[in-house]
């Protein structure tokens, strides 16, 4: 008799000699495969990401900021109610290519009381126009931390977005004050390059707000949004949708920021994403939920996420009145492209069956010169507030 330890030796000579074997017909197998691929036919160009890394730069690097240029540590600049600070104005050709901020404030909601601007080219009417914590993804005034492709806010109130804004003759960005309290410290960074000269074929980027505090739905039954009233409504045209974009000229869509405050019980994104190019009466493009225009499913299961091309990174108290939530979505993998024109829109609900308050900022580029904008709300109509609304005789907005 032997004991099981006798024939170690012999199964692990085995086992080694049956790797052995695989691998050496792995290897034929590979080496066969190598000799069967064509050769590269000589003269074939490398690819270009060998070398994008190391590609030389014909542009300039420059940045404008808060830096104390008295050689001291205050690198901020206070900004008064009413006034305007400019972070950019310079001529020439180039590009914008990173926003920084982190502010300083007293003001419990300058988040939403302080607005960005931007003109490039020496237009009259801005291109950029937005209060920054909507264009930053914080459109309920509240900050909190989260990572995407375009946008980042990072710890603590750290506001960044990479978007490239080309510019051909002059760039200028300002922030205005539009609250009754004063910014303390806005501290800022505008990254951007110049050129001699851009290419002929860039549209130029803009980023527009809108809001709706209520939404106008059209019943006061949105606790079961399967109920036979509301789920036999047919809305084919997108008529009473939400608007987050309105656009003439030639370019493409880029994104979009938008917040959400409840004003209604259950769940408030029942609403299809409804997208008309160039005139079509019907969507050119048409959508199945509000949470599946933003990548996600099934109410995001009431659970924060952020990923590079789209998130709800902000969810409070879902499903309920006084819930929040803040989502975005870029495009960046096929940007929405228009020759004439573009409407960007979304249902509140069902066939807009509820009434809840949205807040937008909408992302695109286009040839010059764009629509004027229409008017920002005042800024106590942006400050986020839960309205009691019903349906088609919801109370007006408090004034």
């Amino acid at each position: 008799m032997h004991s099981s330890n006798d024939n170690l030796p012999a199964r692990r000579r085995l086992l080694g000699a049956m790797a052995s074997a695989a691998g050496a017909a792995a290897l034929g197998i590979g080496a066969r495969e190598a000799i069967a691929q064509p050769a590269t036919p000589p003269g074939a160009p490398a690819p270009e990401e060998l070398f994008a890394s190391a590609r030389l730069r014909d542009y300039k690097t420059r940045r404008s900021s808060s830096w104390d240029r008295t050689g001291g540590n205050g690198d901020a600049v206070p900004v008064d109610p009413g006034k305007t600070a400019t972070l950019l104005d310079i001529t020439g050709a180039g590009v914008v290519t990173h926003l920084w901020f982190t502010i300083n404030s007293p003001d419990p909601m300058h988040l939403k009381n302080l607005v960005l601007r931007a003109w490039w080219d020496g237009e009259a009417n801005p291109s950029i126009e937005s209060p920054i914590g909507d264009f930053f993804g914080l459109g309920l005034g509240e900050y909190y931390t989260y990572q995407s492709a375009l946008v980042a806010v990072a710890p603590i109130k750290a506001l960044n977005a990479y978007f490239k804004m080309p510019f051909a003759s002059a760039a200028r960005l300002t922030v205005t004050n539009e609250g009754t309290i004063r910014t303390d410290d806005l501290y800022f960074a505008i990254d951007y390059v110049t050129l001699p000269q851009l290419p002929s074929d860039l549209g130029r980027f803009h980023a527009q707000y809108h809001q709706a505090a209520p939404c106008k739905g059209w019943t006061d039954n949105w606790t079961n949004e399967y109920a036979p009233d509301i789920n036999g409504k047919k809305n084919l045209n997108g008529e009473g949708n939400y608007v987050f974009l309105e656009a003439t000229g030639r370019g493409h869509f880029v994104g979009v920021t938008h917040a959400v405050l409840q004003n209604q019980d259950q769940w408030f994104g029942e609403g299809d994403d409804m997208i008309f190019i160039d005139g079509d009466a019907l969507p050119t493009i048409n959508g199945t939920g509000t949470e599946d225009y933003y990548n996600g499913a099934w109410d995001f299961g009431g659970t924060a996420f952020a990923n590079l091309h789209q998130g709800a990174p902000y969810i409070v108290d879902p499903e309920r009145i006084g819930g929040r939530y803040c989502l975005f979505r870029w495009h960046t993998e096929s940007p929405i492209t228009f020759e004439k024109s573009i409407r960007v829109t979304i249902e509140h609900g069902h066939g807009n069956h509820r009434a809840d308050n949205f807040y937008s900022t909408a992302f695109w580029y286009q040839t010059e010169p764009h629509a004027a904008f229409p008017a920002l709300p005042r800024p106590e109509a942006r400050v986020p507030r839960v309205l009691r609304v019903g349906g088609a005789g919801a109370a007006a907005p408090e004034s």
